[in-house]
């Protein structure tokens, strides 16, 4: 009875330990931080903001979310009506390659593979150099379900942002429903 108790627990303590050792290598991407400084916890909860709009490139198929902070500003008429979005405020383009649906009896793409989240924060001290936004890319590997931070700056940024200065350099409009 001893011998079967010690093998039971043996096994017990494998499973465990296999079990322990898989939630131990499941990433947390929340403490990825980009190149800049700009960390990934700050976006947390970002599976669940609100929709701002959506896009499409040749390569992807994006959908830009925001925080509350965010969406109240778009509501209430920013940047429309010429005033800033306040600091705290955060928006994400959250990026897929597209595929074309097999089920849909009509012809549409839909996401694929997600591959990236480009994420911006607004803090107009710490961000003075870029118009008051933080910019950082996070790339997502399918492969192995992880995120990595880029390791160059945002591949837009702030540069590619200018052009829509105005705006308080926010290319999406907040999307009527």
């Amino acid at each position: 009875m001893q011998r079967r108790s010690k093998l039971v627990i043996a096994v017990a303590t494998v499973a465990l330990a296999a079990l322990g050792g898989i939630a131990v290598s499941a990433q947390d991407k929340y403490t990825l931080k980009s190149p800049d400084g700009i960390a990934f916890s700050d976006f947390r909860g970002y599976e669940d903001w609100a929709v701002v709009s959506s896009a499409r490139t040749d390569e992807v198929l994006k959908v830009i979310v925001a925080d509350p902070t965010m969406i109240a500003a778009y509501k209430a008429g920013i940047p429309g009506n010429g005033q800033p979005f306040p600091d705290g405020a955060k928006i994400a383009k959250l990026q897929w390659k597209p595929t074309k649906s097999t089920e849909a009896p009509f012809v549409v793409d839909v996401p694929d593979v997600f591959s990236q989240a480009f994420v911006m924060e607004k803090d107009s001290k710490r961000f003075l150099q870029s118009g008051g936004w933080g910019y950082a890319l996070f790339n997502f590997d399918a492969a192995s379900e992880t995120f990595a931070a880029d390791p160059s700056p945002a591949n837009c940024g702030h540069a590619c942002h200018v052009a829509v200065k105005a705006k308080d350099h926010i290319f999406h409009p907040y999307q009527k429903r």
